[in-house]
Parts: C-alpha cells; sequence; structure tokens
C-alpha cells in the first residue's frame, strides 16, 4: 500500500496534467458544435470498426460448430435425394420402386481426423465407429464425391480405404456417353484418376461427368466420381484412355457421409446363393 502511495506522490504532476487535459477535452467538445460533432463521428467510427472485429472474431469462433452444423443440413438432404432418385429413375418412366428399396441408403455424418495422400495406399480416419452403427463394407462420400469405403472399425473410430488405393476400383458411368467402366487411381497425382473400359467408339468430351454406376451395392448410384480432364485412346485401340479430374479434394477434407445399403447383405447372399447353384 505504501508503494502505491509514493507512486502516486511521484506522479503527482503528471496525473494532474491528465486529469485537466481530459477536463480540457471535455469543455471543448461540450462548448463547441464543430468539435462535438467531429468527435461523434470520430468515436462511432472507431466504436464500427472495433465492432465489426468483434463480430468477426466471434463468427471465426463459431466456424467449427457451424460447419458440424451444415454437414448435418447436407446429411438430410442427401438422404431425402436418395430416395426420391431410386424411388422414381429418369427411365422408364411408368416404373416406381417399392418403398423398402427407395429407402435403402442411410447416411451418417462424421469429420476426418487423419488423412493420407502421399502413399501408393492411402487411408482415412474418421471419429465413428460401432457404438454409431458404422461396420465395415460401408461406402463414404464428401458433399462433393466418393471418398473410399470403410476398411475396419473399433468402437469409436473407423479406417476408410481411401480411392487414392492402388486396389481400390469404383464401377462408374460416364452420364452422356452412358457407358460404364472402372474407375481406378494410378498413384500418381491425389487430384486424378483413371477410368477405364470406355469403348473407343463412344463420343467422350472434356468436362463430361462420371458418377456411381446402377452396378455396385455400396454407393448409391450417381455420386459424382470425377469430370472428364482428358480423351485419348488406348494402343489397342479398343477403349478410351481417360483421365479425370476427382470431385472429392482430398487435401480439406473435414465432414464426410458414411453410406449404408439396408439392404446389401440381403443382395450378397442371394447372389451367393445363386453362384453356388452354378
Amino acid at each position: 500500500m505504501g508503494e502505491l502511495v509514493d507512486f502516486f506522490v511521484r506522479s503527482r504532476n503528471f496525473i494532474l496534467f491528465v486529469l485537466l487535459e481530459v477536463l480540457c477535452f471535455y469543455f471543448i467538445i461540450n462548448t463547441s458544435n464543430y468539435w462535438s460533432v467531429t468527435y461523434f463521428n470520430t468515436s462511432n467510427r472507431y466504436a464500427a470498426q472495433v465492432l465489426a472485429w468483434s463480430n468477426a472474431a466471434n463468427e471465426y469462433t463459431r466456424l467449427r460448430q457451424v460447419n458440424a452444423d451444415l454437414a448435418m443440413e447436407n446429411q438430410r438432404l442427401n438422404t431425402r435425394l436418395t430416395q426420391l432418385l431410386q424411388s422414381k429413375p429418369a427411365s422408364p418412366a411408368e416404373y416406381q420402386a417399392d418403398s423398402a428399396f427407395a429407402d435403402r441408403f442411410k447416411y451418417t455424418v462424421a469429420k476426418v481426423i487423419d488423412n493420407t495422400t502421399q502413399f501408393a495406399n492411402n487411408y482415412i480416419t474418421i471419429d465413428k465407429g460401432t457404438d454409431d452403427g458404422i461396420h465395415p463394407g460401408m461406402g463414404v462420400i464428401s458433399p462433393t464425391g466418393i471418398v473410399g469405403k470403410i476398411k475396419v472399425c473399433n468402437r469409436h473410430f473407423s479406417v476408410v480405404t481411401s480411392i487414392l488405393h492402388s486396389e481400390f476400383l469404383v464401377s462408374s458411368k460416364l452420364t452422356k456417353a452412358n457407358e460404364i467402366g472402372s474407375a481406378k487411381w494410378d498413384g500418381i497425382d491425389p487430384h486424378l484418376m483413371k477410368l477405364d473400359a470406355i469403348a473407343s467408339y463412344k463420343t467422350v468430351n472434356k468436362g463430361d461427368s462420371a458418377v456411381t454406376s446402377e452396378f455396385n451395392s455400396t454407393f448409391p448410384p450417381g455420386i459424382l466420381v470425377g469430370r472428364v480432364r482428358t480423351v485419348g485412346v488406348q494402343s489397342n485401340q479398343t477403349f478410351h484412355d481417360i483421365t479425370l479430374d476427382l470431385a472429392t479434394n482430398f487435401s480439406n477434407l473435414s465432414f464426410v457421409y458414411i453410406v449404408e445399403n439396408r439392404l446389401q447383405a440381403e443382395q450378397e447372399q442371394l447372389e451367393k446363393q445363386v453362384e453356388k447353384e452354378k
């Protein structure tokens, strides 16, 4: 306490000077319209700037929650869109799927907590596991396209085999050419993928979309795989040499959607039974 008193005693002249300056400033503002208006405008401008900085900081701290909310909304929209597309395909016009088939795909949102792109065989770790109903074999997609397939799970985490994997194949269809082939990563550029088995007599143009086909039980049909970047002809002259720009940007992957085909086990069991009887 004595030190505080000593400080005020030593600084009494400076403190008096500051108080007199504040008092003068107060009188100037209150006795002059010009300075009063100037002070009012200046203080409002700086207050508005400080408020803008404060709002920007608050919005930045809420980005994580905003992203999570958007991911949940996308999950709901994906479920609804897939249900509508499966219940009434584009052709034939008279076809109507039953409700169980149309509603067979279920989506679960998950957060990416680890991801590699630099290896020949890449994997992704997500924060959902068996406690959330996740099991190996489920498909994984992003808000923009295909991601991979669940490989292993424990109670709280799952590891996904990325499509950036030397053994990952996905049945894909060129929407304009209506031709089905196999998309596979060549192990070089994590932004590109090859599309094989597209007949050379089919017309393929740069920018054409490649989506998941109807001939797989893991992914809903119509999920974007990529868009045609380059088109050539293979040496055997039978198939196109097609390179796709991947729809999913794996370098900034944050949220993904796990796709459960609730009729997959039933379909595969029946197909295995037919194979045994051959």
